[in-house]
């Protein structure tokens, strides 16, 4: 538990610097300069991506158990995760879904952290998706003080973006819920049968 704990607040923790100490990330990207300051944030980011990937693997061979979700909740995370890939691809591709949302992939990483907090109520699971919704929700609500970060934009904006997101992000949910989620997580997706 304690590899993931350090992973967490090393992954989240980099990606909170611009929502709590905004003037010292800026005083640091002139100190550093931008290659270094995004070399630190990249090598932090990854190793704390590394240790919650391990130790939540880990964690899950001696589970604690918080609560257990009754079965419908399997379907109601399914169900709430099909927008979640189109609504990360929809980030980088600006149409309709960007300008309504103004950040679709905090909106993706609260959908899935929630989803996966209704299915899952071990200690493990409820750090990991409960880090990552409380995240998502406090970087959302500083968008009060702070003007969001611009995102690299892989096109002009236009609805065929949204129809680009919507497809792509589909397909690649299918491919998510049939096969790699298993193979990546260990945890069959589908089919999910009521008891």
């Amino acid at each position: 538990m304690l590899y993931l704990v350090i992973g967490l607040v090393l992954f989240l923790g980099v990606h909170s610097v611009g929502i709590f100490a905004p003037h010292w990330r800026e005083r640091k990207i002139r100190d550093l300069g931008e290659s270094r300051w995004k070399a630190v944030y990249s090598l932090v980011s990854a190793v704390g991506l590394v240790l919650l990937i391990y130790g939540y693997g880990k964690a899950r061979w001696d589970p604690v158990v918080l609560y257990v979700p009754p079965a419908w909740t399997r379907h109601a995370t399914a169900l709430l995760m099909l927008p979640v890939f189109p609504l990360l691809i929809a980030t980088y591709f600006p149409g309709r879904i960007q300008s309504a949302l103004k950040h679709p992939m905090l909106v993706a990483v609260k959908l899935w952290a929630f989803a996966h907090l209704l299915a899952n109520g071990m200690l493990a699971d409820v750090l990991l998706f409960g880090g990552f919704l409380t995240w998502a929700v406090a970087d959302r609500a500083s968008f009060r003080w702070r003007a969001p970060k611009p995102v690299p934009q892989a096109a002009a904006p236009s609805w065929r973006n949204d129809a680009i997101a919507i497809v792509a992000g589909l397909a690649l949910y299918v491919v998510f819920a049939l096969w790699l989620h298993v193979h990546l997580i260990g945890v069959p997706v589908a089919p999910v049968a009521m008891p």
